[in-house]
């Protein structure tokens, strides 16, 4: 009996000890308790990465790591302690704590780097994108490296302390800090700035501090976006045209996430696009996208800037290639099946495919089909020129099992959840490529109902606004910072198709356009060839880029 009790009475002293277990310390101690466990537990994909630069091997390298790993410590405590003041720093801390292990979740598992950029898509992804990232997986990244601290957090009491002495401490330590980070720079100067500077997409994967500074970059930014917008295109009017010529209709086909190194047309090991394989459209097969993200691509390529001149604040400010058409009398139309347009069609004439009750919409999603419902309707609902939008899901991951009806399911074995991680790579590139088909078919769907209608000449343009990574370097999805993104994010498929009568009245050379569709494009070149293709005229248009101009006989 008294063997069976003393282990009992052992544990229950334990119990009750973790019960009235209480510390009471400063919040600078906070700051710093925490800045450690950051360092040590949460950033294994900056360490990873760092050490992968070999800068940090030999001997000078490990007072680099160590002086590194000190600075690291010293900045993330300054900005804790900028951070946790009052009754809030315990929030705030738990916060930082729950978006600090999903971020160092998705950056081990996915190769993501916490960007503005990236941040940005994060806070613009609507409730149906973002369920398909919280996927299972994360749940026991959040467990291992968030649970047990907030349960820590939640048995410690702050030391309470009068304004202006708190105020004092948080000075002092701000100071000493300061100090710190400045002493461990200086002793590993050479090694460390060598690094940090050759490799300046490591700072994106510090967490929490990539978190905070993306989120106060986006709220210092968007309070600037708020003004009056710039006027694009003022001057812009149609080129004149006999009376008898027919009203022009250009369907501008927007994908989402469709890589060029998976489109059939581009000489991919398997066939992809076979219907458009078929048609007599015109594949541009070197194409470079604006941005490796929708929330940078889609505003860049309908403005007149271009990759060279893209400026957030001041696209966000700014009508767009559609306003342009508007003011020259060419009346525009979004159809929706993603996210929304970005502020790209703000004001202009809007409808979203996830308000239909359409057959092709099931308990997750539409297919891209459902696109075309009413297509006809919509375009007999305004007389003249026109373009109509339709934006895509496309290939947007990880859900790309979601992306394609049933009937154009041919690759297997597909990977049939949310949580990439749990699939082999062939079944992952085998579900993406059965969303590529069901582009391929939109596609030649769309240009079958144009090709039907002789009322008007038509055009089809279409343009991916980013590609996808499927695994290759352990990277998955999309969002890179430009400079390091492979091509598997920034190179996109691009096609035309012209109606004999769009291709007559603008005397259009078909040979040569396919002859030109072998030299490099790019988004900076949407903008000018939609101008060029429907005539506007505006100081807007740049002929140089405008990929039909050369072949206008």
């Amino acid at each position: 009996m008294s063997v069976v009790a003393l282990p009992l009475r052992r544990s229950h002293d334990v119990l009750g000890r973790l019960r009235t277990w209480r510390p009471l310390i400063t919040v600078e101690s906070l700051a710093l308790w925490a800045s450690l466990y950051f360092v040590l537990a949460c950033n294994g994909p900056f360490w990873h990465s760092a050490f992968a630069t070999g800068a940090l091997a030999g001997a000078s390298g490990a007072l680099a790591a160590a002086c590194l790993l000190v600075l690291v410590f010293a900045l993330q405590a300054f900005l804790f302690c900028v951070l946790l003041h009052g009754p809030l720093a315990k929030p705030v801390l738990a916060l930082l704590l729950l978006a600090g292990a999903a971020a160092n979740h998705y950056a081990r598992t996915y190769g993501i780097y916490f960007d503005t950029d990236m941040v940005r898509n994060v806070l613009h992804t609507d409730a149906r994108e973002a369920g398909e990232l919280l996927a299972w997986g994360l749940l026991p990244s959040l467990a291992l490296h968030a649970g047990l601290p907030l349960l820590v957090l939640s048995r410690i009491r702050l030391r309470r302390r009068t304004p202006a002495r708190a105020g004092l401490t948080c000075l002092g330590w701000l100071l000493a800090l300061a100090l710190v980070a400045a002493g461990s720079a200086l002793g590993g100067f050479q090694d460390v700035s060598a690094l940090m500077r050759n490799n300046r997409e490591l700072r994106h994967l510090i967490t929490p501090g990539n978190l905070v500074v993306a989120a106060a970059t986006i709220a210092r930014g968007d309070g600037a976006m708020q003004g009056l917008r710039r006027v694009l295109g003022g001057d812009a009017v149609l080129a004149a045209r006999p009376p008898e010529a027919r009203p022009r209709l250009l369907v501008l086909v927007i994908g989402e996430t469709v890589r060029a190194q998976n489109w059939g047309l581009n000489g991919y090991a398997r066939q992809t696009t076979p219907r458009l394989a078929a048609s007599d459209a015109i594949n541009f097969a070197d194409v470079d996208a604006c941005g490796t993200s929708t929330e940078v691509s889609l505003p860049c390529m309908f403005s007149p800037d271009g990759r060279d001149g893209y400026d957030k604040a001041r696209l966000a400010n700014s009508e767009s290639l559609l306003h342009v058409l508007e003011h020259s009398g060419v009346h525009s139309t979004w159809r929706d099946n993603q996210s929304g347009c970005k502020g790209v069609c703000t004001g202009l004439a809007y409808e979203s495919m996830h308000d239909t009750a359409a057959a092709t919409c099931g308990a997750h999603e539409c297919h891209d089909e459902v696109l075309l419902d009413g297509l006809d309707a919509a375009i007999d609902r305004w007389p003249g020129d026109q373009v109509i939008v339709l934006h895509q899901v496309g290939n947007h991951g990880p859900a790309y099992h979601r992306r394609a009806p049933e009937r154009l399911r041919r690759f297997t074995p597909t990977c049939d959840t949310d949580d990439l991680g749990l699939c082999s790579r062939d079944q992952v590139v085998n579900s993406y490529d059965n969303a590529v088909l069901a582009t391929d078919d939109l596609l030649a769907d769309t240009i079958a109902l144009l090709a039907r209608r002789d009322d008007r000449d038509s055009a089809l343009l279409y343009v991916s606004d980013h590609g996808e990574s499927l695994g290759e370097n352990g990277l998955y999805l999309h969002g890179l910072p430009y400079a390091i993104a492979p091509d598997t994010q920034k190179k996109v498929p691009m096609l035309a198709w012209l109606s004999p009568g769009m291709a007559v009245a603008r005397h259009l050379d078909h040979a040569c356009l396919r002859r030109r569709a072998h030299s490099p494009a790019s988004h900076d070149d949407l903008f000018h060839s939609v101008l060029g293709l429907l005539e506007v005229r505006t100081a807007l248009y740049d002929r140089r880029h405008d990929v039909f101009s050369e072949c206008v006989a």
